[in-house]
C-alpha cells in the first residue's frame, strides 16, 4: 500500500479549481497502489477550505493555520514534514505559480525527483508513468519513476472531486521556523489590467488575429456586453497591444474552464487550445473550416466574424 499526499491551492481566499482536481488525480494513483488519499490544507480559511474538499476518495485532511496567503517558507516546512509523518509514495501539488515555487524546494529537502506540468498520471505497485507536452504542446512523452516522487498537475486536465465525503480532519501540529522563512505577504498589487481574473469567469467571448485591427474590438465588446461575459484575448491579440497580458489564454497565458467559451477569429494553435480545452462547450467563429479550433468546437460557425457577432449580439440583447 502506498499513500498519496495532495497539497491544495488557494489564494486570496479562494480554493482554486486544481484543488479540487488534485483530489481527482490523487484518487487515481491511491487506487492504483492500493493506498490512502490525504490533502494538506496550509493558511487561509482552513477549516472552511477543509469542509469544501471533503469530497469522495479523500480519506483524511490535514489543516495549519499559520497566516492568510500563501509563502514559500511555510509550504515548503509544512510539505517537508507531513510528508515525514505519513512517508507517502507520491507528492501532488498544483503546476500554478505558487506550486512550482516550493515544489522544487521540497523535492531539494528530500532528496526526490520531481516532474512538472503532469498531463496524465498511471501508476502500479512499482513505477509511476508521468505524461507532459514538449515543443509547445505538439508531443507528448513520458518519465517513468521508480519510488517516491513529487509531481506537479497541469490545471483542466482531471475532473473536479465530486460527492459528499467523510474525511478524518485533523490540525496538524507544524513546527515554523520563522527565522527561515526568509518571507513575508503585506498584500497584492494587481497590474496590467488586474481587475479581472479570466480564470473565474463562467462565459468567455475570446478574440483572435481574426479581428485584423483594434478599433473592431468594440464590436466583440458588444458581444460580451449582451452575453454578460468577460473578454479573453489568443497571444496575438496581447502581443500586438490591443489588450493586457492578463487577458491571455493559453499555455503562456491562463488556463480557463469556463462554462461557455466562444472563440472568435482564433485559428486554435496548440499553446492556445491547451490553455481552454477543459471548457465545457466551446463556440468556434471562423472562416477556415480547416482551423484546429474547428476540430475541438461543439459548435463551430464557418463564416465571417463580422456578419455572425452583430447577428449574435441583435439576439441576445
Amino acid at each position: 500500500m502506498s499513500d498519496i499526499l495532495a497539497v491544495v491551492d488557494h489564494r486570496r481566499g479562494e480554493l482554486r479549481d486544481v484543488s479540487y482536481e488534485l483530489i481527482s488525480a490523487g484518487r487515481g494513483l491511491a487506487d492504483a497502489t492500493g493506498g490512502d488519499l490525504h490533502l494538506a490544507v496550509i493558511s487561509g480559511t482552513v477549516e472552511r477550505f477543509a469542509e469544501k474538499l471533503d469530497r469522495e476518495g479523500v480519506d483524511a485532511i490535514y489543516t495549519v493555520d499559520y497566516g492568510e496567503e500563501f509563502n514559500h517558507g511555510v509550504y515548503t516546512q509544512v510539505t517537508t514534514q507531513l510528508y515525514d509523518k505519513l512517508a507517502p509514495q507520491y507528492v501532488l501539488t498544483a503546476n500554478s505559480v505558487n506550486g512550482i515555487e516550493y515544489a522544487p524546494a521540497v523535492a531539494t529537502e528530500l532528496d526526490l525527483p520531481i516532474v512538472t506540468d503532469a498531463i496524465d498520471l498511471e501508476a502500479d505497485d512499482k513505477t509511476l508513468t508521468v505524461t507532459r507536452e514538449i515543443y509547445g504542446g505538439k508531443v507528448e512523452t513520458t518519465v517513468e519513476l521508480e519510488g517516491p516522487a513529487i509531481c506537479t498537475i497541469r490545471t483542466a486536465e482531471w475532473p473536479g472531486g465530486e460527492g459528499t465525503g467523510t474525511a478524518d480532519i485533523e490540525a496538524f501540529e507544524a513546527t515554523i521556523d520563522e527565522d527561515a522563512l526568509g518571507s513575508s505577504v503585506r498584500g497584492f498589487e494587481e497590474v496590467g489590467g488586474g481587475d479581472v481574473d479570466i480564470a473565474d469567469a463562467d462565459v468567455l467571448v475570446s478574440v483572435g488575429r481574426g479581428i485584423d485591427d483594434e478599433e473592431n474590438l468594440e464590436l466583440i465588446e458588444d458581444l460580451a456586453d449582451a452575453l454578460g461575459a468577460t473578454i479573453s484575448a489568443s497571444r496575438p491579440v496581447v502581443d500586438s497591444g490591443w489588450l493586457p497580458k492578463n487577458r491571455q489564454v493559453g499555455q503562456s497565458g491562463t488556463v480557463v474552464t469556463p462554462d461557455v467559451y466562444i472563440a472568435v477569429g482564433i485559428s486554435g494553435a496548440v499553446q492556445h487550445v491547451a490553455g481552454m480545452k477543459g471548457s465545457d462547450t466551446i463556440v468556434a467563429i471562423n472562416t477556415d473550416p480547416n482551423a484546429p479550433i474547428m476540430d475541438i468546437a461543439d459548435y463551430a460557425i464557418q463564416d465571417d466574424l463580422f456578419a455572425v457577432v452583430p447577428a449574435l449580439i441583435e439576439e441576445f440583447q
